[in-house]
């Protein structure tokens, strides 16, 4: 990073929306705040508590619940300090890149997750009798593992592209978070060449996820038609909807704001909302209320929690 940087403190001016919807806006972000840690936390609870859930595909499922409770958690209680007092903007420099690497890390982490979710449905609808010798713990931690990785390295990049150049002007970010692009904005340097690298590191990875993701949901509806039984065939599509579903929601705005030509403050703001908000709290309902196995586990857990507190 630059030693020719002056900025020692930015300033987020947040969603655009009128002064009067303050208290309306704080107390609607709080609300799915809250029900994103606590359904993330919910999972987290049920698959670790319930043995039938301790498989490949609920393991990836964790790791997920995980990424979007943190994930949530980086964005938005700056969001709610912004809404709730006048100078709840204000973040420091080394404040804004931490936030910067962990939304970033986070965020692509995620990326790959689906990818790797998407071939263990893959392996799972595809290859039924050898799926269990293939997707092994071993397996699933490697993956895993990779996609932490993968994720660390490709926001580590980011970030060092992002704040190698020196900030001496302005220190208003139209964002409710410190991103790349309007951050770069402020920077007293010519940035094309570094917008370049990040668009297309970005656009690499992104449109590279999502061609395997729909490979293998192509190879997926194909194995699907083969089942015979009509019973079979609804509950191969069920379990892969709510992948999808959750895919669409993360990588559409993604898409939009990234690889686009030419940047809209206002609606990429509001754009944003939808993969730092709504997203993290899509994971929890979509995949319990979508899921019958976690319904089960939830009733189980239900019942302990009763039968303990009776006796």
């Amino acid at each position: 990073m630059s030693n020719r940087s002056l900025v020692t403190t930015f300033f987020l001016t947040g969603l655009p929306h009128a002064p009067a919807l303050d208290t309306m806006l704080f107390g609607l972000f709080l609300v799915i705040y809250i029900l994103t840690v606590l359904g993330n936390l919910l999972i987290l609870l049920v698959i670790r508590v319930d043995s039938h859930l301790h498989t490949p595909m609920y393991y990836f499922l964790t790791n997920l619940s995980f990424i979007d409770m943190w994930f949530s958690t980086v964005t938005v209680p700056k969001m709610l300090m912004t809404l709730a007092t006048p100078g709840g903007g204000a973040i420091s420099f080394h404040s804004c890149v931490a936030q910067l690497y962990s939304f970033h890390f986070l965020g692509s982490t995620e990326c790959f997750l689906y990818t790797v979710m998407s071939y263990d449905r893959y392996l799972a609808i595809s290859y039924p009798l050898r799926y269990s010798s293939m997707m092994r713990g071993r397996v699933c931690a490697l993956l895993a593992a990779g996609t932490w990785l993968s994720g660390s390295l490709h926001s580590a990049v980011q970030t060092t592209l992002t704040f190698r150049l020196p900030y001496c002007g302005s220190n208003q970010v139209q964002h409710y978070f410190c991103d790349a692009p309007p951050i770069l904005k402020l920077a007293c340097a010519d940035t094309s060449a570094i917008e370049m690298v990040i668009f297309v590191n970005i656009g690499v990875v992104a449109s590279g996820c999502f061609l395997l993701i729909v490979l293998s949901y192509v190879s997926i509806v194909c194995s699907i038609l083969r089942i015979r039984t009509s019973e079979g065939r609804h509950r191969a599509f069920q379990t892969c909807a709510s992948h999808c579903i959750v895919v669409l929601c993360f990588f559409v705005p993604c898409v939009f704001i990234y690889l686009r030509p030419g940047s809209r403050d206002v609606m990429d703001g509001v754009v944003a909302v939808f993969y730092t908000v709504l997203t993290p709290l899509l994971n929890p309902v979509v995949y319990t209320l979508r899921n019958k196995e976690v319904k089960k586990a939830l009733l189980k857990l239900k019942d302990k929690v009763a039968y303990s507190q009776s006796q």
